[in-house]
């Protein structure tokens, strides 16, 4: 009998591994989402990491997080670091702003693991609406691929994505009947 428990978990030491390590280290995560309002609206809510606690689903998760500000204050050079019980330790940066159009944001996890990904922020103009694409991509470590094969990553990271775009949503419709009203 123990010859044969041993065997199966010889073969699981040995076959997990490579199977971990046949897996696709890129990966890409991406929502969209109609938001009743001009570009301009949007693009200020994430050109400017001031006003990210707004919207953020991140920060309503952990409200303790610490946070800094360096660089620009908004636009290309513009940084934010966190660290948080809950949120980890980082460091978000931009590296890239078109008004109006498309804002690219690297992401440098330290704690709980370490990672680097880019976030990118692109807005569509659809009449009156503008469609808001909010994506995620980068490389997994053989830790985090294997950690995949149990979480669904899109899944769980999407959702996060999904809040993040209704705060947006909100606040961009909402300053925009503010506009509408005064005019």
């Amino acid at each position: 009998m123990w010859p044969i428990i041993l065997g199966v978990v010889a073969a699981v030491v040995v076959v997990f591994p490579v199977i971990v390590a046949m897996r696709p280290a890129e990966f890409s995560i991406a929502r969209s989402a109609v938001i009743g309002a001009p570009a301009e609206a949007i693009f200020s809510q994430v050109n400017d990491f001031h006003l990210w606690d707004d919207w953020s689903p991140w920060a309503k998760l952990d409200p303790a997080m610490k946070q800094t500000f360096e660089g620009a204050a908004s636009g290309v050079g513009a940084a934010r670091t966190w660290e948080g019980k809950k949120s980890g330790t980082g460091r978000s940066t931009i590296v890239a702003s078109v008004p109006f159009s498309r804002v690219e944001v690297k992401l440098e996890f330290m704690k709980p693991w370490a990672a680097t990904n880019f976030a990118e922020f692109r807005m569509e103009p659809q009449g009156a609406a503008t469609k808001v694409t909010w994506t995620m991509t980068g490389r997994n470590n053989f830790m985090l691929k294997g950690f995949s094969m149990f979480c669904d990553m899109d899944k769980m990271i999407g959702k996060d994505f999904e809040k993040g775009l209704a705060g947006i949503k909100g606040i961009a419709e909402s300053q925009g009947k503010a506009v509408r009203a005064g005019a």
